[in-house]
């Protein structure tokens, strides 16, 4: 029997109804041959029924049944029976397009320099999107190329988890996934990035990507904020080394860096901000700046191998602050990130 072009990797436990169409949706795919990797993390449903009837229809399914013991877990059982040199991860409530996987791999063997492919999604949730997860979709969806994924990595996941496509070599050397306080797919996506590999997306809505309140993301404690913000934090330094921080946002998101910073050993000398209650006072005996002072300090702090870190919560905050750091002369990713 060849080998399949594509091993597809799908973690699921207690399916329901949902998961037929995820499957469906996955087997019905053009222009690739494929596998699809489903692993049963100890499902208590009728999820274990569905997959043994649909592995008897079709021999591309091939089901894994394990103990509850976390999607970490079943992701790297089922990472270790993928037999393809390039593995789609696959949420299974979710819906594919039959194109997605044929144009990842399109876009892995053009360009070596890639690590991850992902692709744009369409979210979606009975009664309808929140507005916030409304706004996470067109901002995820705006970052197409390496240089804009890489530039927004530390403000939040820039390429959803269950549009993935990556090199099995690559992640394996890598250790899989890893189980921490914090995001498993944020901690691959770092790792990915710092080994010098590059991400990108196939600029098409290609998966159908389903919101819904027991989403592990909504009920788990490593993805709350405060996990994100400490993965952020981890691995700050490793991608971007720098000797110390300024941190431009004295309000809580800038606290919480600069907190989270320090467990790393990465001290903050300076704090920005454009409240005049808080400039020209301190903060933990970190002197708080107005932004003024940009111009007079911009590249001291240069020199000092400081980098600015412009860590607001707002949107809209994001766009100013980059503006006048662009006219202070500086360059992001090279004097300044936006983290969040």
């Amino acid at each position: 029997m060849r080998l399949p072009d594509v091993s597809v990797l799908m973690p699921v436990r207690n399916g329901g109804a949902p998961l037929e169409g995820a499957i469906s949706t996955v087997l019905a795919s053009r222009g690739v041959r494929l596998e699809l990797v489903a692993v049963d993390d100890g499902s208590s449903d009728e999820t274990p029924q569905r997959l043994a009837h649909r592995a008897r229809r079709d021999p591309r399914l091939r089901v894994l049944r394990t103990p509850p013991d976390g999607i970490v877990a079943a992701l790297n059982r089922g990472l270790a029976l993928c037999r393809a040199p390039l593995v789609a991860r696959m949420d299974a409530d979710d819906e594919v397009h039959p194109e997605r996987f044929a144009a990842q791999r399109g876009l892995l063997l053009e360009r070596a320099e890639l690590g991850l492919a992902g692709c744009l999604v369409d979210s979606f949730r009975e009664g309808g999107l929140g507005e916030g997860y409304r706004i996470y979709t067109e901002w995820v969806n705006r970052l197409r190329t390496p240089e804009a994924i890489a530039r927004e990595a530390f403000v939040e996941c820039p390429v959803p988890h269950p549009t993935w496509m990556f090199r099995t070599d690559l992640v394996r050397a890598l250790g899989g996934y890893r189980d921490r306080a914090w995001p498993e797919d944020l901690d691959l996506l770092y790792r990915i990035l710092a080994s010098g590999q590059q991400v990108a997306k196939v600029p098409r809505l290609l998966h159908r990507w389903r919101d819904h309140p027991g989403r592990l993301s909504r009920v788990d404690g490593r993805y709350a904020r405060e996990s994100f913000a400490r993965a952020k934090a981890h691995f700050l330094g490793r991608l971007h080394p720098m000797s110390g921080a300024v941190v431009w946002g004295a309000g809580r998101t800038g606290r919480r860096m600069v907190r989270l910073l320090e467990a790393e050993a990465i001290p903050t000398k300076t704090l920005l901000d454009i409240n005049p209650a808080r400039t020209g006072t301190s903060w933990r005996e970190i002197p708080i700046l107005a932004p003024e002072r940009l111009r007079e300090r911009g590249r001291r702090w240069r020199e000092a191998d400081l980098r600015i870190l412009g860590a607001v919560a707002s949107r809209g905050a994001r766009s100013q602050i980059r503006r006048q750091l662009a006219a202070s002369g500086l360059s992001e990713g090279v004097d300044f990130l936006m983290v969040a």
